[in-house]
């Protein structure tokens, strides 16, 4: 590789080319997600080539390039592996039952006179034990859809408490790609920012509670034919026992304990194939290392069933896995380049206390979403562009962590054309626009986040708090 003398200049990139840079950026991911429809892979390694071109335009040295991508890249080395022990995780608690177990439990407190409401616990328990807010929409979601017209239930409100509860699971799963790529982006440990979310999560889920149990009460009741049919046919089929919940235990107490992430990972996995040992009562390692590379496949005769469960593996996480390599690379480059730190340097001078910040870091995540309506480029972009700035400010990794997620992948729902908004309202059918006055959940973690950055609460534990309190009290003297 080409080597940089020490002795030559860093790249110097100036505040009206750092932004024409950035514009081209969002011009291209935007036509590509937006008007082409493409992946968010392509237009990513499209950025990487533009940023290359203009490295070369400015006549500085290739190294420059390379050393952004594999600055970025090594930063996200752990969360690959976490990623790919994810796939690994979901295929083994499948087989032995621990997420069937969750799912069927969890349908169990589905109330008919309490509907909303439970709604909303429900799918934010399998939104957690899935790891995925798209599965549980696109499968008990559109169960509760069907149970709510039977009730007489206003569709936009099922709508609304289906993606609230689906995005407060998925943000509390260790299992979720976006909260995995979170936490790589800001350089913190996976639990330790799932644990700094509740935070924000805690009072989001219970303030949306109260408000589900308000709006939310049917008079009159029915059978719940439909889910009673869905807790039958996964008994049926796998294990639902109180056994198969030993490893999401396990790995609860691990995660207490701050254990790191890869190693309470391996305990979760241990745990899970030793259940399915002893409850399968057999060991084919033939038809484990296929389900360790595969997943698990669900063949239980009823198609949304098989959506939900048929899932995990190595190749499962593949797409996550490239994703996040390709969007680390491009953040890399785009720092090595110095084309972040020259744009914030533009609104510096204005971001300089920890409430600015915060809302500053939420603003611009939104924004992203708007103008792309693509969660993971809301989430990489931003918080490349804030990192060094929260450090200046005494604030750690967690704390721009949190504000991403409450800015970025919680808030893309709510775009009518964001990749999560078109995807819930064609698999719910109900329009974004119609259940957005209902996602009580993503639209109070923005505000809950805001009113923590100016009020400091959150913002100073974990011993960042004084250095922190000192800048704000610095920077607004």
């Amino acid at each position: 590789m080409e080597t940089v003398n020490k002795k030559e200049r860093e790249p110097q990139v100036s505040r009206l080319e750092a932004v024409v840079v950035i514009l081209m950026i969002l011009g291209t991911i935007g036509v590509s997600l937006v008007y082409l429809g493409a992946q968010p892979h392509v237009p990513i390694f499209m950025v990487i080539l533009l940023l290359a071109l203009f490295n070369a335009a400015k006549k500085q040295p290739w190294a420059f390039v390379e050393e952004g991508l594999i600055k970025g890249v090594k930063s996200g080395i752990i969360p690959i592996i976490i990623f790919m022990l994810i796939g690994i995780l979901i295929a083994v608690w499948m087989q032995a039952g621990t997420i069937p177990t969750l799912i069927a439990y969890s349908f169990q407190v589905i109330s008919t006179e309490y509907f909303l409401p439970s709604v909303f616990v429900v799918t934010a328990v399998v939104g957690m034990a899935v790891g995925s807010s798209f599965t549980t929409a696109s499968t008990i979601g559109i169960a509760f859809m069907t149970l709510g017209s039977i009730l007489g239930m206003d569709l936009a409100m099922v709508a609304g408490a289906v993606v609230s509860g689906a995005l407060l699971g998925d943000k509390m799963s260790p299992l979720s790609d976006t909260t995995n790529l979170a936490s790589s982006v800001c350089k913190v440990d996976l639990f330790e920012h799932i644990r700094h979310m509740m935070w924000t999560a805690v009072p989001a889920f219970l303030i949306s509670l109260v408000l589900f149990f308000f709006i939310g009460r049917v008079q009159e009741t029915t059978a719940t034919s439909e889910v009673n049919e869905w807790i039958a046919t996964l008994a049926a089929n796998t294990h639902v026992t109180v056994i198969a919940l030993i490893p999401a235990l396990v790995m609860g107490v691990l995660a207490i304990r701050k254990t790191p992430a890869i190693p309470t990972m391996i305990a979760g996995i241990v745990s899970g194939f030793i259940v399915a040992v002893i409850l399968d009562g057999q060991l084919a390692a033939a038809n484990w290392m296929v389900l360790v590379q595969d997943g698990f496949t669900a063949s239980t005769g009823t198609e949304d069933i098989d959506t939900l469960l048929t899932r995990g593996g190595i190749q499962d996480m593949m797409w996550a896995t490239s994703l996040l390599i390709l969007a680390l690379g491009m953040g890399g480059v785009l720092s090595r380049l110095n084309i972040i730190d020259s744009l914030i340097s533009a609104i510096r001078s204005l971001v300089n206390s920890r409430g600015k910040a915060v809302l500053s870091t939420t603003l611009s995540a939104i924004g992203i979403n708007v103008s792309l309506g693509e969660q993971y480029m809301s989430v990489v972009l931003t918080g490349e562009a804030y990192e060094k700035q929260y450090r200046e400010l005494g604030l750690k990794g967690k704390h721009l962590s949190k504000t991403l997620e409450a800015g970025g992948t919680v808030v893309n729902p709510l775009i009518p054309y964001g990749v999560s908004g078109v995807f819930m309202a064609s698999v719910l059918e109900v329009p974004v626009m119609a259940f957005l006055p209902f996602a009580f959940f993503c639209l109070l973690c923005p505000v809950i986040t805001i009113i923590y950055g100016f009020t400091g609460i959150s913002m100073n534990d974990g011993g960042g708090g004084a250095s922190a309190a000192k800048t704000e009290h610095k920077a607004t003297a």
